[in-house]
């Protein structure tokens, strides 16, 4: 008799734990499409957005205008967001009449790191999710693999003659379930670093800016009112 050995036909023969391990892959990989798109995108509007602000910030406008811009978005880029925290409790200090420049930039660059520390963990959101994809499918499908080859076997031990014929359809549907572990773990391998790389030039980026809005809160640290302070535009890239 001629076996049907399509993909289709395969999945449909496998056995009930088979099954349900092809399943549980087909949804992971599923999700993990999922978040592969919503990443991409999503680290796009970031460095859009962080470019955006960069240039204006860099433009020589006053420090305060920048500030209330940015106290009025809601949705900002996360170096504005890094920019408008420094820039809070620098004021803050400044209200309680601290006039030491050392307490003044300790205290704006402190807020700037914790505000860092939480932009980086929304944008490394879901990228472990990724990197268990990429680890764990393999080995969920070879397991099915493995569980389906042991099946096929135990229904051929009734068999009087066996032949290639015979063993082959359940083997081949005891493969399927590692061919869709790997369908479901090389893009989440490729897409995590991908992301990854990204995300550490993001945070390089960030990291940077950082520093050089502390040098600028550093030289306006020693004057009696922040109101004046503008950013240098010769500084600009």
């Amino acid at each position: 008799m001629n076996q049907d050995f399509s993909i289709v036909s395969l999945i449909m023969n496998a056995s009930f734990v088979v099954k349900l391990v092809m399943a549980g892959l087909l949804l992971t990989s599923l999700a993990s499409w999922t978040v592969i798109f919503g990443k991409l995108f999503g680290l796009r509007k970031v460095r859009s957005t962080n470019e955006e602000f960069e240039r204006d910030f860099w433009t020589g406008r006053n420090l305060n205008d920048l500030y209330s811009d940015a106290a009025q978005r809601t949705n900002g880029a996360p170096m504005e967001r890094i920019f408008a925290s420094g820039m809070r409790e620098f004021m803050k200090l400044r209200e309680r009449r601290v006039v030491d420049p050392s307490a003044l930039l300790d205290g704006s660059r402190r807020a700037m790191r914790a505000s860092l520390q939480r932009e980086l963990d929304t944008v490394e959101s879901n990228l472990s999710f990724l990197a268990t994809v990429g680890s764990v499918s393999p080995y969920v499908g070879l397991f099915g693999t493995v569980w389906g080859i042991m099946h096929a076997f135990v229904g051929l031990s009734n068999l009087q003659q066996v032949s290639l014929a015979t063993v082959a359809p359940g083997i081949a549907e005891a493969l399927v379930a590692t061919a869709i572990g790997l369908f479901a773990a090389i893009p989440a391998v490729i897409a995590y670093n991908r992301f990854a790389r990204d995300i550490d030039r993001i945070a390089m980026q960030m990291d940077t800016f950082t520093e050089e809005f502390s040098n600028i809160l550093q030289r306006n640290a020693g004057q009696p009112a922040p109101a004046a302070a503008t950013v240098p535009a010769s500084m600009g890239r």
